[in-house]
């Protein structure tokens, strides 16, 4: 598994390992495999997301302290 995927990407190879074990056209070798690669994707996957949310709470935060200091500034 290449770590260098973006989240678009490795979202679209978890996908295909989804539905390549759903099929049930694989043997327990390549199950097994395959089912691994998608454990570290999904985790991978989780993890670009819990930085993207860290990035949009810091934005939302810093503009409700600006929006505060702008109304308090008003009184």
């Amino acid at each position: 598994m290449n770590n260098k995927l973006n989240f678009e990407e490795a979202l679209s190879r978890l996908e295909e390992i989804v539905k390549k074990l759903e099929s049930g056209n694989v043997s327990l070798d390549e199950s097994i495999e395959i089912y691994q690669e998608g454990v570290a994707l999904a985790k991978n996957c989780s993890s670009m997301l819990e930085e993207a949310e860290g990035k949009v709470l810091a934005i939302v935060n810093k503009e409700q302290d600006i929006v505060e200091e702008f109304l308090v500034s008003q009184i």
